[in-house]
């Protein structure tokens, strides 16, 4: 696996990419990077030409703007796989991931092969804007970077290890950044989802704290021919908790797609 680097839609997008076969694109959630699915990666290599991405402003990928959109997000997908001119790719994401896939299968039809779209939602719940209060997210352009140090150092570690490692006060900019993007409304209508012609598998955790399951239902009935898939015992990182079952779920999916794709 090598670090790679290409200029999208206006930012240098940092990737990694191994192995051959049917391309398949991984995205990463908010506030992680593309190393998170280097745990996942041995079940995807013997069947796939993998890209990995780091998103706008997350790990080594910058973002000149300074703004952050699920919209913008999906445009840099397309642009790269553009870019590289990969045909019609596979796509798999998880959390922000997922919610870059939405918005990539919504605005760019018949770009992929198909999606999964995990962990993603499209509309606030009580549960997701009280779970990122306790997070320390309140409003957009806001956060509240002495209650994360005093409550979350080991997480700020880790951010200040990941992104831009060169500055250490970069996570600040990132979770400003990442604010905007988590308390911004999505105004999702069943119109939008309508648009979506490639095949699609929505995937969660029956556990989910963030996400209600009715979300991940009603999506499924809003666009045609989705798949939907419940992770038994497994919270909104259910890629972690039960990655077997994951893996499992999606592998199926994906491989009977490209036999059909």
């Amino acid at each position: 696996m090598s670090g790679k680097y290409i200029q999208a839609n206006g930012i240098n997008i940092h990737y990694e990419e191994f192995s051959s076969g049917v391309p398949l694109i991984l995205i990463h959630g908010g506030t992680s990077t593309l190393d998170d699915w280097k745990p996942l990666l041995p079940s995807f290599d013997p069947h796939f030409h993998i890209y990995a991405l780091d998103s706008r402003a997350h790990g080594k990928t910058d973002n000149p703007s300074g703004k952050l959109s699920y919209r913008v997000m999906a445009d840099d997908v397309a642009a790269f796989i553009k870019a590289l001119d990969i045909p019609r790719p596979l796509v798999c994401g998880y959390s922000d991931g997922g919610q870059v896939a939405l918005e990539l299968a919504m605005r760019y039809p018949g770009l992929t092969r198909a999606l999964v779209i995990g962990a993603a939602w499209y509309k606030f719940s009580e549960a997701y804007v009280n779970g990122l209060n306790i997070w320390g997210f309140e409003r957009p352009r806001e956060y509240d970077f002495d209650r994360a140090q005093a409550n979350f150092p080991q997480l700020v570690a880790e951010w200040q290890a990941k992104h831009h490692a060169e500055d250490p006060e970069y996570w600040k900019t990132l979770l400003l950044q990442i604010s905007e993007l988590w308390l911004t409304p999505l105004n999702y209508t069943e119109d939008d989802f309508k648009q979506i012609s490639d095949p699609v598998l929505i995937i969660m955790g029956d556990r989910d704290g963030m996400i209600p399951l009715s979300d991940a239902t009603e999506m499924y009935h809003m666009i045609p021919g989705a798949e939907l898939a419940i992770i038994p015992n497994a919270d909104h990182l259910g890629v972690v908790t039960n990655p077997e079952t994951f893996i499992h779920i999606v592998l199926k999916f994906l491989l009977r797609q490209n036999k059909t794709g």
